[in-house]
């Protein structure tokens, strides 16, 4: 069956192009982040970014954008996307580890930080061009990457509809047609060790291959209880293979299969607390911990997790002179089970054994050209669909293993867009276009009734469609600079919450949510351009907003859904920076501020008074008012500076590398505090904060690395000794309360250090 799927993907393609028989505009050139000049040049280089599905310089975009150089972040041992965590303004990454290769990731206040696949993410991952559908997967190796551009605010009209937040644009290096290749090991502290090879083959004049291949593995930073081992640890694959087709200069096409597996041990720490009921069974240092240090030791007995992800993409380009096409083709599934101690306790109070198959088909077709010398344009069409099935099984407090949830979930979008370039007058530029999008959604979902009998709620589905809109004026007095204003509309998709678990949960759809951004920027280059400095100040009103809410019910006691709870209003400012001082030092700096704002978030707990015989006398539902209390994942603050420094060392090179990044405390969930007794009445509570155990601490990152570069042969060996978070900064990467019953955390990374060496031909 997925053979004929991949099969029919391929062919699908194939025959688009030849019926469209349309000149297409290739994808152009990938970006590249500032560099220092070479011989002869005086400035930065010219950064080219295709964000608007065109190439052109950075400076000449009228979006915020951040360039991230990845060869940088390999050469201070951060090899993984959660490293560009602070890298740029307003954006946070953390892994979340209750999902494979899971990914939770906040754009400018934007997030929703969920692993289930009936759920969309906020901030969308394109990887070659192709969208990945869930939060699974979105967490990358990016040794062969070339070029990564942040995009931030809402993308609805290129990218889709579930690009609010905004989007990383990750495009890895092409086949070569040349024998050429990389290649490294690396070895660092908590056992870790990965391998990574690149290999480019001509196979003829006009095919060539690349072979790819990483493996990374490692011991874990967590201290088992029980008796001091590691934990935390797993085991990571990702090969394949990408063939490069080029008869004619016209024509070109690029064919990637590749698959990744993992296994790891997804445990959690426990920040349980006085209060909550799991506390009555667990011993007393199991909870009322710090969320800090007390983080890297955990209690429960290990868990397993897996994951397994084949995936097959075409890229097709032809270009004929003016007008052209690109053809866009790509299926991915994946296989992944999960055995939790979800709890964190030594007690076998909580357990899960979960297992899904995920798979997404997407279709892309675009057509770009000129009207004339001052108007261009980029049309297309684009089709997706997924189906995902998910099989639980629960214990609770110790009773046995049963069947908790059998869900199946498919989604089906298709979608038509445009965008427009017209220079009105030699100084001034006005960009416009939209894209209006169809949905629909459908979710079964299985699970224990009220009597306990295994019951089918029965298939739910619903439609919704939408018009986004996007507008864009800028002016370019000279060369060197240039202002711009810009408004867009980002819509993500309503849907079903996979973690309904009775019939109302399981059948009650939630709707849209809506994103209207206001922009202004400025773009500017100094000092012969040595200095490069950018500004954007945004306004943006969030509608209907997708809020994880728990809730009393089902056959564990609590339930987890989906419900549009608020609006909200986030402002803020953001501001990146590069200097070349002096020959051979680069200099970085990145600025975010943000200031977020709820607007009606009210939810209603049921509660129940009884006699003392046991009798109801009063029953009803108390409000609490969210209103006043913070986004999930917006920190006020988010800053970094990095360095650059390159000195010629006898037949060789020294590179000194230095990255210090502030990200100021944040929320990771919307949590009352389960301390605080549920009201036995009718009114309402006004809460100004979330539970303080889901805020993290304030985080000073600091990173530093030496690469010696030598000469051998016909390529570059190189030898780098790397340190992250050489501050030993140690806090909680998630954090999660669970309906007064327990909570949970995981810790990010501490100090790691290690050395690795490389070659590079």
């Amino acid at each position: 069956m997925v053979h004929g799927i991949r099969s029919a993907a391929i062919s699908t393609s194939a025959l688009a192009v030849a019926l469209l028989a349309t000149p297409a505009m290739a994808q152009g050139e990938p970006a590249e982040p500032p560099r220092a000049p070479e011989a002869g040049e005086t400035g930065l280089q010219d950064i080219v970014v295709t964000a608007r599905r065109r190439s052109e310089s950075l400076q000449d975009t009228p979006v915020a954008i951040t360039a991230v150089s990845s060869s940088m972040l390999e050469s201070m041992g951060t090899t993984k996307i959660a490293d560009l965590q602070g890298q740029a303004p307003n954006l946070l990454i953390t892994q979340q580890v209750s999902g494979a290769a899971a990914a939770n990731i906040s754009i400018r206040g934007l997030s929703f930080a969920d692993i289930e696949k009936s759920f969309d993410p906020t901030v969308a991952v394109v990887v070659d061009g192709v969208f990945i559908g869930t939060s699974t997967g979105q967490f990358m190796d990016m040794f062969d990457i070339e070029s990564i551009e942040v995009l931030r605010g809402p993308q609805g009209n290129l990218f889709g509809r579930n690009t609010i937040g905004g989007v990383i644009n990750i495009r890895r290096t092409r086949p070569k047609n040349e024998f050429s290749g990389k290649f490294q090991v690396e070895y660092g502290n908590f056992d870790t060790f990965s391998g990574r090879a690149v290999l480019h083959v001509p196979v003829s004049d006009t095919v060539s291959a690349k072979l790819f291949g990483f493996h990374t593995r490692t011991d874990g930073f967590y201290d088992y209880f029980a008796d001091g081992s590691p934990r935390g640890g797993g085991r990571n694959w990702n090969y394949g293979v990408a063939i490069g087709f080029e008869p004619t200069a016209e024509f070109d096409a690029l064919l990637t299969v590749e698959q990744q597996e993992s296994t790891h041990d997804n445990g959690v720490s426990s920040i349980s607390g006085t209060g909550e009921l799991f506390c009555a069974f667990a011993l007393p240092i199991e909870c009322d911990r710090n969320t800090t240090s007390d983080l890297y030791t955990t209690f429960s007995d290990p868990s397993r997790a897996t994951y397994k992800s084949p995936a097959v993409t075409l890229e097709m380009n032809y270009d004929a002179g003016g007008v052209g096409l690109t053809s866009i083709t790509s299926y991915r599934e994946s296989e992944d089970s999960s055995f939790e101690d979800v709890d964190g306790l030594t007690e076998n109070l909580y357990r899960v054994d979960r297992s899904s198959n995920y798979r997404q088909f997407s279709q892309e077709l675009r057509a770009a050209g000129e009207f004339s010398d001052t108007f261009d344009y980029v049309v297309g069409a684009y089709y997706f669909d997924s189906h995902y099935n998910l099989d639980q099984y629960t214990d609770l407090f110790g009773g046995g293993f049963y069947r908790s949830q059998y869900t199946v979930g498919d989604s089906t979008s298709y979608a038509f867009f445009g965008d427009f370039n017209w220079e009105v007058l030699p100084t001034v530029r006005v960009n416009f276009g939209g894209r209006w999008t169809k949905d629909k959604k459908a979710l079964q979902t299985m699970a224990p009734d009220a009597t306990g009998t295994f019951a089918d709620f029965g298939r739910n589905s619903k439609s919704w469609s939408k018009f986004t809109p996007k507008v864009s004026v800028d002016f370019r007095p000279t060369d060197d600079l240039m202002f711009y204003a810009s408004w867009s509309r980002g819509y993500r998709s309503g849907g079903f919450s996979g973690r309904g678990l009775d019939f109302v949960s399981a059948t009650t759809p939630f709707n849209p949510e809506t994103v209207d951004s206001y922009e202004v920027g400025l773009k500017s280059e100094w000092l012969d351009n040595r200095l490069i400095f950018n500004l954007a100040a945004f306004f943006t009103k969030y509608d209907d907003i997708q809020q994880n809410i728990t809730k009393s019910g089902g056959s564990t006691g609590n339930i987890t859904i989906v419900e549009n709870a608020a609006s909200a209003e986030v402002k803020g400012i953001e501001a990146d920076m590069t200097i070349l001082p002096v020959d051979r030092l680069t200099i970085r700096a990145a600025l975010g501020l943000l200031d977020t704002k709820f607007k009606g978030f009210v939810n209603q707990e049921a509660y129940t008074i009884t006699d003392a015989d046991g009798n109801v006398v009063e029953a009803g539902l108390h409000t609490y008012d969210y209103s006043a209390v913070d986004m999930i994942y917006a920190p006020d603050i988010t800053a970094s500076i990095n360095f650059s420094y390159e000195q010629p060392l006898g037949t060789g090179e020294l590179r000194l590398n230095g990255s210090y990044r502030y990200i100021d405390p944040y929320d990771q969930q919307i949590s009352r505090d389960a301390r605080i007794p549920v009201v036995q009445n009718s009114g309402t509570t006004v809460l100004t904060s979330n539970d303080p155990r889901v805020r993290t601490d304030k985080q000073n990152l600091l990173d530093a690395s030496i690469t010696y570069s030598i000469p051998v042969g016909d390529g570059e060996a190189n030898v780098t000794v790397f340190g992250r978070n050489l501050l030993d900064d140690r806090g909680a990467a998630t954090a999660f309360t669970v309906a007064g019953l327990w909570s949970f955390a995981t810790a990010r990374e501490p100090r790691a250090y290690g050395v690795s060496v490389g070659y590079e031909f």
